[in-house]
């Protein structure tokens, strides 16, 4: 019996770096790579791990600049050579830390998934805002993929919701009730929103990144083993792969990185409240509606929900509703001259809020403040006192109508999004701001 010649792996090679084209894009080449082969310089450059790389091309794809390459040996060279003058079938050398699981969501049946899907999360039958946000950034993005736009609730009355979903740029529906999703618990709302997804197979998923939103999120991820970007600034579509641009601040926000998931569906990203504009509602607009039963019963639910207890009004403060803030930084230096912005904030019916270092120095609560780890505002007005700008606080109040900045450092970074900036102290500008306002009996009008 002949035996068949043994077929020759052909050399995959290793990534490097073409000197002096790097862009710094936010380390898209490092977040590509399967294996952790990169890691990133001072200058926000990659730098290859050559003993790790297993040659799959995912970062020189991933590279926006094409400052990326794949090198070979002088003896992996003159294999390809001779490979390639006996026009031999080389058979490539497959990666180990590549996944061939043929599972539901993976890169073999991608083709499958199609459409965007928003969460709407509601409590007592009444809408988060965040939803309807969402829905005006989802409008966009199935646009530019040319695929339908839907909604789907869980809960109990509320197909009233799915309906209002239209109104806000919806074209289909979901609506999951049951007595037992009355009430939020991850266990159910995770196997309603699971069975939902497994059943349609919507290519993009968008949640609030609300304290419900992250918690169901996460364990919808991890169920459907696929991938999820939290607290995005921004999202996109990159047309030419059709694959979701995923935008947050990194490592510790020093920058903004785009995340993509390449090799599973649903590709998944969370939006905290009041970073998207929120669509204006279109009267009579109307869409499909599809109604799913909900298989489980209250006895297959572990937790259990004994009683509901609201926050009594007035004991927190809520800066995402206030159309004025008055915020402070660093630089008011302590406490009690947070008392001179509480004075301007009642004069021009604002309220006052801070950066994480005035949380940090226990001059605000955790309620008031604004940024990355506190929360994101969209106010008519925003002032920023000794504030410097770093881009944690930035992504909190960037999108504010008016921004006004007051900082006695000319190059501080806050200027760079203020409409207004005033060099100067603080401690001056803001006690002759508020005698200003009171001889004058200025009022502001919305």
């Amino acid at each position: 019996m002949e035996q068949k010649p043994k077929k020759i792996k052909k050399p995959r090679g290793k990534a490097r770096l073409i000197e002096g084209k790097c862009i710094a894009c936010g380390a898209r080449c490092q977040m590509s790579c399967p294996v952790d082969a990169i890691e990133m310089n001072a200058k926000e450059e990659p730098v290859v791990d050559t003993a790790k790389c297993i040659g799959c091309t995912k970062c020189v794809k991933a590279c926006p600049a094409d400052a990326l390459e794949m090198f070979f040996t002088p003896e992996e060279q003159a294999l390809l050579k001779e490979l390639e003058s006996q026009g031999a079938a080389a058979e490539p050398d497959e990666p180990e830390a590549e996944s061939k699981q043929p599972a539901g969501g993976s890169e073999s049946n991608i083709a499958l998934w199609k459409g965007v899907w928003v969460f709407i999360e509601q409590f007592e039958g009444h809408a988060h805002d965040v939803s309807w946000e969402l829905l005006g950034k989802g409008r966009v993005l199935a646009d530019d993929l040319g695929v339908e736009l839907a909604a789907f609730v869980l809960g109990d009355n509320v197909r009233h919701l799915a309906q209002e979903a239209f109104g806000y740029g919806a074209d289909k529906a979901y609506s999951m009730e049951s007595p037992v999703l009355k009430h939020y618990r991850t266990e159910s709302y995770l196997r309603g929103t699971v069975e939902l997804v497994n059943k349609y197979k919507p290519e993009i998923l968008l949640m609030g990144a609300t304290g419900l939103g992250r918690d169901l999120a996460g364990a919808v991820a991890t169920d459907l083993k696929t991938g999820l970007t939290a607290d995005c600034t921004q999202l996109d579509i990159d047309k030419k792969m059709r694959i979701l641009e995923q935008t947050r601040p990194a490592f510790g926000g020093n920058i903004m990185a785009t995340i993509l998931t390449e090799t599973r569906r649903p590709q998944m990203a969370s939006v905290r409240p009041h970073v998207m504009p929120k669509p204006l509602f279109q009267q009579g607009r109307t869409g499909v509606l599809i109604e799913e039963p909900f298989a489980l019963q209250e006895d297959d639910i572990a937790a259990k929900i004994i009683e509901i207890i609201k926050s009594s009004e007035g004991k927190s403060v809520n800066i995402n509703a206030a159309k004025i803030l008055v915020s402070g930084g660093r630089g008011m230096l302590s406490k009690e001259n947070f008392a001179k912005l509480q004075e301007l904030a009642d004069l021009i019916g604002g309220v006052v809020s801070g950066s994480r270092c005035a949380f940090d120095e226990g001059w605000i609560e955790h309620a008031r403040q604004v940024g990355q780890t506190g929360k994101t505002v969209h106010p008519k007005l925003y002032i920023a006192c000794a504030i410097s700008g770093a881009i944690q606080h930035l992504v909190g109040m960037q999108d504010s109508e008016y921004i006004i900045a007051i900082n006695k450092d000319k190059n501080a970074p806050i200027f760079e999004v203020a409409h207004l900036g005033i060099v100067g102290d603080v401690f001056e500008i803001i006690p002759d701001l508020i005698e200003k306002i009171k001889q004058s009996g200025a009022k502001i009008v919305e």
